[in-house]
């Protein structure tokens, strides 16, 4: 099973994961790698996974490519609504385009991975 884990963390903290991950890789361990998209703040990724994006995406989890009109079909909206959140999807990396054409979320799950704390 493939996990999309959203997180929201710093750029600098997105930079240290890459480190890590790149050290680890020269040293030989291949171990460690997960599929991540990193958000810096919560206002952000409300902006990208609004609740319509978010009915895209749960529609599209584990289903392979797809038409850009069949994802239009299955979540009940019309095609150019549709277009235009699916563009938006493509640009945040969180969907891709798919090479037969289409679209798709290459993924069998999300899991979303975040703190809140006070503000002072």
């Amino acid at each position: 099973m493939t996990t999309l884990k959203v997180k929201i963390e710093s750029l600098d903290q997105t930079m240290a994961t890459v480190a890590d991950l790149l050290k680890a890789a020269k040293a030989g361990d291949a171990t460690g790698g997960e599929f991540s998209l990193s958000f810096p703040s919560w206002e952000t990724m409300h902006k990208v996974l609004t609740p319509k994006r978010l009915e895209i995406v749960t529609a599209m989890t584990g289903q392979g490519a797809m038409p850009m009109r069949e994802v239009a079909r299955r979540v009940g909206r019309d095609f150019k609504a549709i277009h235009a959140d699916l563009e938006t999807l493509l640009k945040s990396g969180v969907i891709d385009k798919a090479e037969e054409g289409g679209v798709i979320f290459p993924y069998d799950r999300i899991h979303f991975e975040f703190e809140i704390k006070s503000a002072a």
